[in-house]
Protein backbone atom coordinates (compact mmCIF):
# COMPACT_ATOMS: atom_id res chain seq x y z
CA UNK A 1 0.00 0.00 0.00
CA UNK A 2 1.29 3.48 -0.88
CA UNK A 3 0.25 6.42 1.27
CA UNK A 4 -1.76 5.36 4.29
CA UNK A 5 -4.77 7.49 5.15
CA UNK A 6 -7.01 7.50 8.19
CA UNK A 7 -10.70 8.29 7.95
CA UNK A 8 -9.93 11.78 9.30
CA UNK A 9 -7.46 12.26 6.44
CA UNK A 10 -10.14 11.28 3.93
CA UNK A 11 -12.55 13.72 5.56
CA UNK A 12 -10.12 16.63 5.42
CA UNK A 13 -9.02 15.89 1.86
CA UNK A 14 -12.54 15.46 0.45
CA UNK A 15 -14.59 17.79 2.62
CA UNK A 16 -16.91 14.93 3.52
CA UNK A 17 -17.88 14.32 7.12
CA UNK A 18 -16.68 11.25 8.99
CA UNK A 19 -20.36 10.36 9.37
CA UNK A 20 -20.76 10.33 5.56
CA UNK A 21 -17.58 8.30 5.13
CA UNK A 22 -18.83 5.74 7.66
CA UNK A 23 -22.12 5.61 5.73
CA UNK A 24 -20.22 4.94 2.50
CA UNK A 25 -18.31 2.19 4.32
CA UNK A 26 -21.59 0.59 5.42
CA UNK A 27 -22.91 0.74 1.85
CA UNK A 28 -19.73 -0.85 0.50
CA UNK A 29 -18.83 2.16 -1.66
CA UNK A 30 -15.44 2.35 0.02
CA UNK A 31 -13.50 -0.13 2.08
CA UNK A 32 -10.61 -0.06 4.50
CA UNK A 33 -7.47 -1.79 3.33
CA UNK A 34 -6.54 -2.83 6.82
CA UNK A 35 -6.15 -1.69 10.40
CA UNK A 36 -3.29 -0.12 12.29
CA UNK A 37 -1.76 -2.78 14.54
CA UNK A 38 -1.64 -0.75 17.74
CA UNK A 39 -4.58 1.61 17.47
CA UNK A 40 -6.94 -0.51 15.38
CA UNK A 41 -7.74 2.53 13.23
CA UNK A 42 -8.95 1.70 9.74
CA UNK A 43 -6.40 2.42 7.03
CA UNK A 44 -7.22 3.55 3.51
CA UNK A 45 -5.15 3.95 0.37
CA UNK A 46 -5.02 6.50 -2.41
CA UNK A 47 -7.41 4.33 -4.44
CA UNK A 48 -10.11 5.03 -1.84
CA UNK A 49 -9.47 8.73 -2.24
CA UNK A 50 -9.91 8.41 -6.03
CA UNK A 51 -13.16 6.46 -5.52
CA UNK A 52 -14.42 9.21 -3.23
CA UNK A 53 -13.58 11.87 -5.79
CA UNK A 54 -15.69 9.97 -8.34
CA UNK A 55 -18.53 9.55 -5.84
CA UNK A 56 -18.43 13.27 -4.99
CA UNK A 57 -18.63 14.17 -8.67
CA UNK A 58 -21.57 11.82 -9.22
CA UNK A 59 -23.37 13.26 -6.20
CA UNK A 60 -22.78 16.78 -7.55
CA UNK A 61 -24.58 15.62 -10.67
CA UNK A 62 -27.47 14.45 -8.44
CA UNK A 63 -26.80 10.78 -9.13
CA UNK A 64 -28.77 8.74 -6.57
CA UNK A 65 -26.80 6.66 -4.09
CA UNK A 66 -28.53 3.51 -5.39
CA UNK A 67 -27.17 4.17 -8.87
CA UNK A 68 -23.67 4.77 -7.50
CA UNK A 69 -23.90 1.47 -5.61
CA UNK A 70 -25.01 -0.27 -8.81
CA UNK A 71 -22.10 1.26 -10.74
CA UNK A 72 -19.69 0.11 -8.03
CA UNK A 73 -21.16 -3.41 -8.17
CA UNK A 74 -20.80 -3.42 -11.95
CA UNK A 75 -17.19 -2.24 -11.66
CA UNK A 76 -17.81 1.02 -13.50
CA UNK A 77 -17.40 3.50 -10.68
Amino acid sequence: MGDVLLISDLASRTGLSIHTLNYYLQLGLIKAEGRAPRSGYRLFGEDTLRDLERIIELRRRNTPIREIIARKSDGIL
